[in-house]
């Protein structure tokens, strides 16, 4: 007995058509271009993700023989280092999970800390009003 047969049969194919897609046409053929050129990076970067990643056939619209050439001249081209591997891409969202610490550090306490004192008691201090020479702690640690 099949396992999932009743899954099986509940899954239908759609019968609703799939809308045609735009037609791509390659781009290497169109201009009769006989071999991809490694040097040429501003071309090779068309093929190029924005986090440096090769772009898909289907993406591109290259034929099968010429996405298989640009694939080998982004490739040899990384190699010989004309074009970087990944791209650095600057995040918009924060810090990961947060401050260690748990809590939530304000733009206003970014200069101060904290220090417990004799029975609970708590002092803030401010590190900008702290007036410290370097030549000063060179001296101490020596």
């Amino acid at each position: 007995m099949a396992r999932n047969s009743d899954r099986d049969r509940t899954k239908r194919a759609s019968t609703k058509p799939r809308p045609p897609g735009r037609q791509h046409s390659c781009a290497f053929c169109q201009v009769g271009a006989e071999w991809v050129d490694f040097k040429d990076t501003a071309l090779l970067r068309r093929f190029l993700s924005d986090r440096g990643k090769i772009r898909a056939r289907r993406v591109t619209g290259n034929c099968a023989r010429h996405q298989r050439d640009v694939a080998i001249a982004i490739k040899t081209a990384r190699e010989v280092a004309l074009m970087p591997y990944a791209q650095y891409t600057v995040s918009e969202r924060g810090q990961g999970r947060g401050s260690r610490s748990g809590g939530v550090r304000h733009r206003d306490q970014s200069n101060t800390t904290t220090s417990t004192e004799n029975a609970g008691q708590v002092e803030v201090l401010d590190l900008n009003d702290v007036d410290v020479d370097v030549h000063e702690l060179e001296e101490v640690d020596a």
